[in-house]
């Protein structure tokens, strides 16, 4: 498949999905969010390790705030798909294969949501980690469930007040990433080595039994979505959004 967003390649039960949209620092747009599903929807049947990554800067910044921020100065109502996106987390969480990020750079925002749904997380020592929506009077709907199925309710609490970043070590210390090293590739080339030895259906019946245990996170869909429409149509929430892509003003200094 020819991507716009993300870049795919499949060696024998191995699917290595690469977000790339350097321009846009690799934030999520809907686009994204799609192409991502739909890769995944090929991954159903016959492979049994996902690897999701980014470029060596830059993981996942988030929101795609400059693509929102054209929406609302053509005059266009912007279009909330939560749904998607959660969607996106949740396959990522429950689907019948062994997910795994590769975290390099920034991971911000909804990349950190990328990274609390995957089943392992491995961190190069570049890895920088943060939840930074509430500066702009937002706050991670969709990435929270996910954030505290990982790491636990407070810890998950304090890094969205906190909204400061944090790196590989202190990632691995609050229980989001699993491990870390100055030489991420070879850390994942020695997981891969192991979990390429799993079977499929021993992969897809244990996901399945895990997901039994805890439905929360699909209980949880309702909830998160409607968060997420609630900040952003907030009209001073997107007050802030356009101060900042337009006039690099930062919300505390507004």
């Amino acid at each position: 498949m020819n991507y716009r967003t993300i870049k795919v390649e499949t060696t024998g039960t191995v699917c290595r999905i690469r977000l790339d949209r350097p321009s846009a620092k690799n934030s999520i747009n809907a686009v994204l969010v799609a192409e991502c599903l739909d890769a995944l929807d090929r991954c159903q049947d016959h492979v049994t390790v996902v690897v999701l990554e980014g470029l060596p800067d830059y993981f996942c910044f988030g929101a795609d705030f400059q693509e929102l921020t054209a929406t609302l100065a053509e005059g266009e109502q912007a279009e909330q798909r939560p749904e998607a996106l959660y969607e996106l987390f949740l396959r990522l969480a429950t689907g019948p294969f062994v997910t795994v990020s590769h975290v390099r750079g920034v991971a911000n925002a909804g990349g950190v949501g990328l990274v609390a749904a995957s089943d392992i997380v491995i961190a190069d020592a570049t890895a920088r980690f943060s939840l930074s929506e509430l500066l702009f009077g937002l706050y991670p709907a969709c990435v929270l469930p996910f954030l505290i199925r990982r790491c636990g309710f407070q810890k998950a609490h304090y890094m969205t007040l906190m909204t400061m970043p944090f790196d590989a070590s202190a990632a691995v210390a609050s229980g989001l990433v699993d491990v870390t090293g100055e030489n991420s590739e070879a850390l994942l080339r020695r997981h891969l080595a192991r979990l390429k030895c799993l079977p499929k259906t021993g992969i897809a019946r244990y996901k399945r039994y895990l997901h039994a245990l805890d439905d929360g996170l699909t209980a949880a869909l309702p909830t998160a979505s409607a968060g997420n429409r609630e900040v952003f149509s907030d009209e001073r929430n997107l007050t802030l959004i356009r101060r900042y892509t337009e006039e690099g003003v930062l919300p505390w200094e507004a």
